[in-house]
């Protein structure tokens, strides 16, 4: 029995197939366009097939032109209405052909609007599967009127199962340092643990805190090579279960510690502190605050490493802060509540805050390899990742990193590494040198 096809679907794939046409001349693209019917257009001249973006359904081009914003595009990956066949967002940048500058000028868009009004008028589910997007208070400002630990939690408490199916043993969330060309994802973990060590010039005794510990993979690497006595805090109960279970299967009790605690609520005075990939979720109007209260809980002299996320400045602050579409995404999508800074401001927050900066090292394009890396891995165990945390969550998670990858391989993202003390009077105390961060040369 053949299946029919009914008059308004073949007028809709035969302007589809007609765009095409002339997409593929423009586009120069190695991959082709898969449609509701399981038909393939070539969006280059002779694409191979293996990658494809699909359309599931008329619908999603409805909801993209009635709604065409980022936002829509995301929320129809994430429901499925639109995929990635064959590979991830990293692929098709890999094999999009022509620059996409200049894209507009060279579409015949008279063609385009001739083929999408049809589905600009035609009937829309409207996205009643629902936004993935978090809905509480996300404001910087306010902290006494938002929920930190619920923002972190939206991020940090999918499952510690789905996090293993990307991330090295050890559980490391933030950039890996990789020493060669030839080194893994685990060994460059291991590589970034211990040069944290020796920035903090970490020495038997220590009093060492770590904020935002994650799932403790800092403190006790620090005890365990560098006898250390480690205290860890975090605001995900996930994170903090695991760190408790991997303290006593190594056998650190009495010496690393961790509690479920806002940093703002510690007390007492540390040799050491470390803040690795935690400043982000801190909010820019909540920075001189964050500063103050490490200054309070750092002895004189005491060493401080600051390792975060930044943006590019611009040309003026008010222009910072504008956000562009992905950016505020994966705000909304991935990381509610969180702000990027750019490194001269904080700089400048650190001498504010009483602190002497003694050396900064620009760490981007480690990050480029190590989200790439946890995409590709995400991507090869996508199946199990659907089974943690479902199959929407898998998708938004691999657009999410790869989209990151691109934009530290592209510059669009940058990566510090901070090395400060408590301001006093006298010497630093710490070397005129860097010879003693790299002992074998790297």
């Amino acid at each position: 029995m053949t299946a029919t096809i009914s008059l308004p679907d073949y007028r809709s794939l035969t302007r589809i197939r007609r765009l095409g046409r002339h997409l593929a001349e423009v586009l120069q693209a190695d991959f082709v366009l898969r449609l509701w019917n399981d038909e393939t257009i070539p969006l280059g001249p002779q694409p191979n097939t293996d990658l494809a973006v699909a359309i599931r359904s008329p619908e999603a081009i409805t909801r993209l032109l009635r709604r065409p914003r980022l936002a829509t595009v995301i929320e129809l990956l994430a429901s499925g209405d639109l995929d990635i066949v064959g590979g991830t967002l990293l692929d098709l940048a890999a094999r999009r052909g022509a620059t996409s500058r200049g894209l507009a000028r060279r579409l015949d868009k008279w063609l385009v609007a001739r083929t999408l009004l049809p589905f600009l008028l035609g009937p829309s589910r409207g996205g009643s599967k629902g936004s993935h997007a978090y809905d509480g208070r996300q404001v910087a400002g306010a902290t006494s009127q938002r929920d930190d630990k619920a923002l972190v939690q939206f991020h940090y408490d999918l499952s510690n199962a789905f996090y293993t199916l990307f991330l090295d043993p050890a559980m490391q969330y933030s950039c890996a340092y990789f020493p060669d060309a030839g080194a893994d994802l685990s060994a460059a973990q291991q590589a970034k643990l211990d040069m944290i060590c020796r920035k903090l010039r970490l020495r038997p005794g220590d009093r060492f805190l770590d904020i935002g510990c994650g799932w403790g993979g800092l403190i006790c690497h620090a005890a365990h090579k560098y006898n250390v006595q480690a205290h860890g805090v975090t605001l995900s109960d996930a994170q903090y279960e695991y760190a408790r279970e991997k303290i006593a299967q190594s056998g650190l009790q009495g010496r690393v510690m961790v509690e479920l605690k806002d940093y703002r609520a510690l007390s007492g005075e540390y040799d050491r502190i470390a803040s690795i990939g935690m400043f982000e979720h801190v909010g820019r109007d909540n920075h001189a605050a964050y500063f103050a209260k490490l200054h309070d809980l750092l002895r004189p002299r005491g060493v401080m490493l600051h390792h975060a996320i930044t943006r590019p400045a611009k040309r003026s602050e008010r222009a910072f802060h504008r956000k562009r579409p992905e950016y505020a995404a994966v705000v909304n999508y991935i990381f509610p509540g969180a702000e990027l800074d750019h490194i001269g401001n904080t700089l400048a927050n650190l001498e504010r805050g009483g602190f002497e900066v003694h050396d900064v090292e620009a760490w981007r394009e480690h990050y480029g390899r190590t989200t790439r890396v946890w995409c590709q891995r995400l991507y090869a165990n996508r199946e199990a990742a659907a089974q943690e945390v479902g199959e929407a969550k898998t998708r938004l998670w691999l657009l999410y990193l790869a989209g990151v990858a691109l934009a530290f391989e592209r510059g669009s993202l940058g990566i510090f590494q901070t090395v400060a003390t408590r301001r006093a009077r006298g010497p630093s105390g710490l070397p005129a040198t860097r010879a003693d961060l790299y002992p074998d040369g790297v």
